[in-house]
């Protein structure tokens, strides 16, 4: 490194970006009409999952015992240690390939970075922190891209292998199924109180532990008899992932938010508007397909909307599945996993009810 690099008096990461994490995600109702035209092209039959239903990953069958599973995932700091950054982007890249049933097998490194800005050193450890979590994971970084950019962007193209019978979408999710989420909620409003210097040593520690921890229980549950559809909760928030569920299953789903795990304390920072910006365009974008009860406080539509950075997965199960789908989160540390909510009927216009 050169002297300058040893001189040079870096910003915060979180400074140089509009957005952090997650709540980087483009709008969930200008998303659609992004994509709106792009779902008339050519599927081969080998696509096993595609764009049609919001999915985490693409999945294409190679043969009768295997499917590949691709996915991307990117975002700008949502904290500002580095390494901590790369250990997050790269966590929650991953964890799509999970979320289909998948066992991880290769990633590459999508790099984007205001080279006259940050140091070669900073640049470094944010790479060491995603390539730390690759080997927990089990994988190598087997290549990528970088590119100078105004902002700094990191993230993997996570690739994922498992036999098509085990793949775990979310659009098929049964009537009478019941919903567990692994993860607690509040990634969104700590990476806020963050930004504005409100989030304690403790809350930190909290919001690094938790999207940092690989959702590897993926393939132990998509191998259960009764798992019928997964999805992980990520920048829309558990009211639109769930929603997402919804539309693909064609069923109402129903929360019971007093069930719903919550980080330590991230009620109370949302009650003192400690509250990202994804939070309130998540519920523009979706909120008129989202019934809430009459008495549904401010700041838990803010949680229910907010956008979690490498969050839980969400199972839908057959009830007489649920005491192994728990058991199998807990046996792989997930001990905040809890029954959140069930699938409810068919409905040409299926909505999220929360009470």
């Amino acid at each position: 490194m050169s002297g300058s690099d040893d001189a040079r008096v870096e910003p915060r990461l979180t400074s140089l970006s509009h957005g952090g994490g997650c709540g980087c995600k483009i709008a969930p109702g200008v998303l659609s009409d992004i994509l709106r035209g792009t779902a008339a092209m050519p599927v081969p039959p080998e696509l096993m999952v595609g764009i049609e239903t919001s999915d985490d990953a693409a999945v294409y069958r190679l043969n009768d015992e295997q499917a590949l599973i691709a996915t991307t995932d990117f975002f700008m700091p949502i904290v500002d240690d580095a390494f901590d950054f790369g250990r997050i982007a790269a966590t929650n890249a991953i964890s799509d390939v999970y979320a289909m049933g998948g066992r991880p097998i290769l990633a590459l490194a999508l790099v984007g970075m205001p080279i006259n800005v940050l140091s070669t050193a900073t640049i470094g450890r944010i790479l060491e922190g995603g390539s730390a979590v690759c080997r927990e994971a089990g994988i190598v970084v087997a290549g990528g891209h970088t590119i100078d950019s105004v902002e700094a962007i990191y993230g993997l193209v996570a690739l994922g292998i498992a036999h098509p019978d085990r793949i775990r979408r979310n659009a098929d999710a049964q009537p009478g199924d019941v919903l567990v989420l692994g993860k607690p909620l509040g990634v969104g409003v700590m990476s806020a109180a963050l930004k504005k210097g409100a989030l304690d040593d403790t809350g930190y520690a909290r919001m690094i532990s938790s999207t940092t921890k690989l959702n590897v229980a993926g393939p132990d549950l998509a191998a259960i008899d009764g798992v019928h559809a997964m999805t992980d909760v990520t920048g829309f928030g558990l009211a639109g992932h769930g929603l997402e569920l919804a539309r693909g299953s064609g069923c109402d789903v129903l929360i019971d938010w007093a069930s719903v795990p919550l980080h330590a304390g991230v009620r109370a920072l949302a009650g003192l508007g400690y509250v990202t910006g994804a939070s309130s365009r998540n519920w523009v974008g979706y909120g008129e397909r989202v019934a809430l009860s009459e008495d549904f406080a401010a700041e838990d539509r803010a949680l229910l909307t907010d956008p979690q950075t490498s969050g839980g997965l969400l199972v839908s199960c057959a009830p007489a599945s649920l005491d192994a789908v728990l058991a199998t989160f807990r046996r792989h540390g997930f001990d905040a996993a809890a029954t959140v909510g069930r699938v409810g009927d068919r409905s040409a216009q299926p909505v999220l009810r929360v009470g």
